[in-house]
C-alpha cells in the first residue's frame, strides 16, 4: 500500500518540550505546521506497551482519535548492553514522576558499577527511537532507527534533554549533551541526522512528507 503524504496541520503527541523542540525542527523543513498535545489539552494515554513501537503507536492513534487530526508520537529511550537492554521503555518512568534524569543517569552508573562495567566496550548503549503518524481514520505508517555510542562518566554537557550527557554516539568525542540542536538532529545538508529520533524521521520523511 502507498504511504499518504502528510500536509497541513499535524499533531505532535507529546508533553515534553525537549521532544516538542526537536519535532517542530524536523518538520519546518517541510512545511508542515505542529502543534502538541499538551497545547490542545489532551490527556497522556497509559503506555503499555512492550517495545517503543507499540507505545508510540498508542500514543499516536490516541491523539489522532482525540483531535481528529493527523498525529505524530515518538517512543524512545536508552537502552544498556550490560543492564540487559533497561531502562529501555522505561526510561522516562527512571526519571520519576518530576523527571530527575540526573537521579536517573546515577542511578544507570550506580548498577553499571555494579556489574563491573568500567571499560568502554562494557559500557554499550543505544538510544532507540520508534515514530507513528496515524490519521483518524485508522491508517498508521511507523518507522524506527537506532544510534549506538558508549556510556560516559561524569555526564557531560548542558545541551539536549534526558540522558544526552550521558551518551557519546560512535566516531564522536563529544556526547549528546555536548552538541549543539543542529549538530544533533540537524538533516542534510546542514546536520547530519545524527540522532536517533532524526535517523528515524528520515524514513518518515522519505515516506509521507515532500519538502517545501
Amino acid at each position: 500500500m502507498a504511504h499518504r503524504l502528510i500536509t497541513g496541520r499535524l499533531v505532535i503527541a507529546t508533553h515534553n518540550p525537549g521532544k516538542l523542540a526537536e519535532m517542530r525542527d524536523l518538520l519546518a523543513t517541510y512545511g508542515v505546521e505542529a502543534i502538541s498535545a499538551g497545547e490542545l489539552g489532551l490527556a497522556e494515554p497509559e503506555e503499555t506497551g512492550a517495545s517503543f513501537r507499540a507505545n508510540a503507536r498508542i500514543k499516536a492513534e490516541a491523539a489522532a482519535k482525540a483531535s481528529n487530526m493527523p498525529a505524530f508520537a515518538d517512543d524512545s529511550g536508552l537502552t544498556v548492553d550490560a543492564l540487559n537492554g533497561d531502562p529501555g521503555i522505561y526510561s522516562a518512568r527512571w526519571a520519576g514522576p518530576d523527571k530527575d534524569f540526573r537521579f536517573a543517569m546515577n542511578k544507570i552508573q550506580s548498577l553499571l558499577i555494579e556489574r563491573g562495567a568500567k571499560s568502554a566496550g562494557q559500557r554499550r548503549g543505544h538510544f532507540v527511537s520508534a515514530l507513528c503518524v496515524a490519521w483518524p481514520d485508522g491508517l498508521v505508517e511507523e518507522f524506527e532507527a537506532t544510534v549506538d555510542g558508549t556510556i560516559v562518566w561524569p555526564p557531560r554537557g548542558t545541551a539536549g534533554f534526558g540522558y544526552d550527557p550521558l551518551f557519546k554516539p560512535d566516531g564522536h568525542d563529544r556526547t549528546f549533551g555536548e552538541m549543539s540542536a543542529e549538530e544533533k538532529h540537524g538533516l542534510p545538508p546542514r546536520g547530519m541526522g545524527l540522532s536517533h529520533r532524526a535517523r528515524a524521521f528520515l524514513k518518515l520523511a522519505e515516506a509521507c512528507l515532500e519538502r517545501r
